[in-house]
């Protein structure tokens, strides 16, 4: 079974408390619930993680490279200064979708340009909690793993 990982960055444990008026009120066990139960719908392995920590961040990048198909990164702080993380995800050799709850390009200056938009495959921003859901599609199709049940401008999309 194919498997993919979520990475989630600093202060991303607090969703639902922490800035609602920015991040929205859905909680990141919600998010993890959600993203499994996908998951199942698409046949796939998850793996969900959370720090606060630039190094363990790097550790479980560094890891996905023997044990994942795909990394779905939410960097949250990190997105603008860790270069070591960026150093890692460029190592990773599959593709890596960037996740922003809120739109970033639409924040103030200092959340505004991830560094890691320029070593990942795609980046989706500003769709909230289902922009993982999105992620989670966008890789399945990447690693062409979407199930045949899906309908075709799912599966396909425009072609």
């Amino acid at each position: 079974m194919p498997k993919i990982t979520i990475l989630n960055g600093p202060n991303l444990n607090l969703l639902g408390e922490r800035e609602p008026d920015i991040y929205g009120s859905t909680s990141l066990d919600s998010i993890k619930e959600s993203c499994q139960e996908f998951a199942k719908i698409l046949n796939i392995h998850l793996d969900f993680f959370q720090t606060n920590h630039e190094g363990v961040m790097v550790d479980q990048i560094q890891a996905c490279r023997n044990k994942s198909e795909a990394i779905i990164i939410n960097p949250a702080g990190f997105s603008f200064h860790s270069v070591p993380i960026l150093d890692a995800i460029r190592m990773f050799s599959g593709p890596v979708i960037e996740v922003h709850l809120s739109n970033i390009h639409a924040r103030d200056k200092n959340h505004q340009n991830s560094i890691m938009s320029s070593v990942s495959t795609g980046v989706i921003c500003g769709l909230g909690p289902y922009g993982y859901i999105v992620a989670m599609q966008t890789v399945s199709k990447t690693i062409k793993v979407i199930p045949e049940i899906f309908p075709k401008a799912i599966r396909l999309g425009p072609i």
